[in-house]
């Protein structure tokens, strides 16, 4: 069994004017379709092969750097096209906003926190909000690397995520990563973010 470039449940258009069409475009069919084909390449034929990408992730450091990579880029991108997905609830609510209200203060300084790891994040990267047990934390991790990871700093499950590499805003954006940022909360499908924090 291979792992398969996720089909997307919109438009490449739905997004827009947050993040236009010809990015999404690109970004699914070039980059994401790339790291799901590299993938399947280092997998094939090793123990790996059949194993859930979950399981693959979670000893990541007991693999080559062609499956850590590829296979953070397969996970990721899964992740963010479901939490940009259109429709949804606007905001967070109910027992996931009780969370970011207990864990990070408010729903405001969560918002602050998270645009600072992902403006911080050094060249290439993301930022997350992950679930450790049932409190929210905020990280970010460099190129491919996910909280699932053994080798990440915070480790835990990761319920929302921003891709801050350039091929995601560039097109658009430009050097204006700080907008692309900003622009993300109008993107946000909260019932996806909150089916992810229920498990």
């Amino acid at each position: 069994m291979s792992f398969e470039l996720k089909k997307l449940g919109y438009d490449y258009a739905a997004l827009e004017p947050h993040i236009d069409a010809r990015t999404m475009e690109i970004h699914h069919t070039k980059h994401h379709a790339a790291y799901t084909s590299k993938l399947n390449d280092a997998v094939k034929g090793s123990d790996l092969e059949g194993k859930s990408i979950e399981e693959i992730l979670k000893n990541v450091s007991n693999h080559s750097t062609a499956v850590r990579n590829n296979g953070g880029g397969f996970y990721n991108h899964n992740l963010y096209w479901d939490v940009i997905a259109p429709g949804g609830a606007k905001e967070p609510k109910g027992e996931l906003l009780n969370a970011i209200n207990d864990s990070l203060g408010s729903l405001e300084k969560f918002q602050e926190s998270f645009v600072q790891a992902a403006l911080t994040r050094f060249g290439s990267g993301w930022a997350w909000l992950v679930l450790q047990e049932k409190k929210l934390v905020i990280s970010s991790t460099p190129n491919q690397d996910n909280p699932l990871m053994d080798v990440a700093d915070v480790k835990g499950t990761p319920i929302l995520g921003i891709d801050v590499w350039e091929h995601a805003y560039y097109l658009n954006y430009q050097n204006r990563k700080p907008d692309y940022v900003n622009a993300f909360w109008s993107l946000i499908n909260w019932d996806e973010v909150a089916r992810r924090f229920k498990g």
